[in-house]
């Protein structure tokens, strides 16, 4: 792998630039360059004072019926107006050096050269090429918006500019990669997200050193505090409306061009277990739901080291009724319950792998018939008990719970490490898991965030929207570990003058400002 600096397109000392592009632009440079290249094509124009007319371009790169309306029809009929003047394309730039033409040129635009100057014009005009707007897969509600996010970056700023109309929403773009040269966005709500938030992630992407990026996951594997952590340090979304809520509480979202996944940071643990349709239904539905999911996530990373622990090492705290029905179970079994919890797990990942990796139609089925003919097969073949069965389809319909995809790779790393500890050390083992667990996701951060906000550091204020989710009207503050420039969601509400805004335990006045 060649390895290259990225280039910001906004900075004025970019290689890019004119002051950097010596190399002089030429007919014959730019011919070679299009040689062993199919899609490409030069044509020739005589226009009507005599002058020749030569415009290079890649016709899978560019929109033709644009061509021809744009700049091939009024060159046909150019006398003495310049190629600038005549073409009624919106956009065109004068082109001087042979790197910015080769850019231009990957990038969807037409060359212009006009033989009697001897100058050079570039005519973007890029192809419209793309999926149109679709519900999104991977984030389903029943109620709410059903757009989702494309592969083109353009429509999918479109997509939150509709929602949060105005001038403060702030886009940075940037280009990464030197084969790929991938569009990265930035954006931000001035006057609302912590500069320091804006400084660091366009210091990250400034850093990046890679050929290509993808993907959006690309990029937040350069991006992350913590490279060696099973736990995503930047959510990922494809629901306007979600990142839209997001810029609003100031966070970013970066956008990356050729994926409809966008990147939201600074994200927490928790963000993890919030799902857009926690915000449409009823406060305590949502509540409910939410602890669902947290529980859910427990139930999926301890249930079968538990199982494991109790039959192993502490069989006589199991009650007197069960564990008849434990022995039973497992009196002809020819495995220990660490090696037959090891084979259903690796078992039911390699189904749900082959289920993703199969069409959805037979997926399904792969899914759902798999899992019963194999489970009953392996309890009447001796190889696992009728207990752990039921166990893991448990454990594994619970760790589809968690909104987000990312969490529940993370969640079966886990469960194996607690199996483990809990085979050789039994309860004091799962115990002892999860407190370094809980010490890992301390130790961690999201754009030099803490990882684990608002529990730690304590944030009494944003456990509004933690495991429970409090009316709207009562979520009245921002995140306050984001240390946003405008706390307050509601302008009707001010702290008075000289009162502590984050002391704990301190009395607090409010002031109502008359509107």
């Amino acid at each position: 792998m060649v390895w290259n600096k990225v280039t910001n397109v906004l900075d004025r000392g970019n290689e890019d630039s004119p002051e950097k592009d010596e190399i002089p632009l030429t007919m014959d440079a730019l011919r070679q360059i299009l040689v062993n290249m199919s899609d490409a094509e030069v044509i020739e124009r005589t226009a009507l004072d005599e002058r020749t007319i030569t415009l290079l371009y890649i016709k899978t790169l560019i929109d033709l019926e644009r061509l021809n309306e744009s700049v091939i029809g009024p060159l046909s009929v150019l006398s003495d107006n310049t190629v600038c003047e005549c073409i009624t394309a919106s956009s065109i730039s004068e082109v001087t050096g042979q790197q910015k033409a080769k850019l231009l040129l990957m990038q969807g635009s037409v060359l212009v050269h006009d033989d009697r100057i001897d100058r050079w014009w570039a005519v973007s005009l890029p192809s419209s090429l793309g999926r149109s707007i679709e519900s999104s897969d991977t984030e389903t509600i029943i109620l709410g918006p059903k757009d989702s996010f494309s592969e083109k970056i353009d429509e999918n700023i479109t997509l939150i500019r509709r929602r949060l109309p105005t001038p403060d929403l702030k886009t940075e773009q940037f280009s990464v990669g030197s084969l790929s040269k991938t569009t990265i966005v930035i954006m931000y709500m001035e006057g609302i997200t912590n500069p320091k938030h804006v400084a660091i992630a366009r210091e990250k992407i400034e850093a990046i050193d890679y050929d290509m990026i993808l993907e959006a996951s690309h990029l937040g594997f350069f991006m992350e505090d913590h490279v060696h952590s099973v736990f995503p340090q930047f959510m990922q979304t494809d629901r306007p409306d979600a990142s839209a809520y997001y810029l609003g509480t100031g966070k970013l979202v970066i956008m990356v061009g050729g994926t409809p996944f966008v990147l939201i940071a600074p994200m927490t643990f928790f963000h993890l277990f919030h799902s857009p349709e926690d915000y449409i239904n009823r406060w305590l539905v949502a509540s409910f739901l939410r602890l669902v999911r947290y529980l859910s996530f427990m139930l999926s990373i301890t249930l079968i080291p538990l199982y494991v622990a109790l039959t192993t090492h502490h069989y006589q705290m199991v009650p007197l009724q069960i564990l008849f029905v434990l022995l039973d179970s497992r009196s002809k079994l020819p495995f220990t319950p660490f090696w037959e919890a090891c084979c259903m797990l690796i078992t039911l990942e390699i189904m749900k792998e082959a289920s993703l990796r199969m069409p959805a139609k037979s997926g399904q089925t792969l899914g759902v018939i798999g899992g019963i003919v194999i489970g009953q097969a392996a309890v009447e073949a001796g190889f696992a008990s009728k207990v752990l069965i039921v166990l893991v389809g448990i454990s594994a319909i619970a760790s589809f719970l968690v909104p987000n995809y990312m969490i529940t790779k993370a969640n079966t790393m886990v469960q194996f490490a607690l199996l483990i500890l809990a085979s050789y050390l039994g309860l004091l083992g799962v115990v002892l898991g999860i407190i370094l667990l809980l010490i890992h996701l301390n130790g961690l951060s999201s754009l030099k965030q803490p990882y684990f906000a608002p529990v730690a550091p304590f944030f009494w204020r944003d456990w509004k929207d933690l495991f429970i989710r409090a009316p709207l009207p009562s979520l009245r503050s921002r995140p306050l570990f984001l240390n946003p420039l405008k706390k307050w969601i509601c302008a009707a509400y001010a702290p008075v003058s000289g009162s502590s805004q984050y002391g704990l335990g301190h009395h607090r006045r409010w002031h109502y400002i008359q509107h």
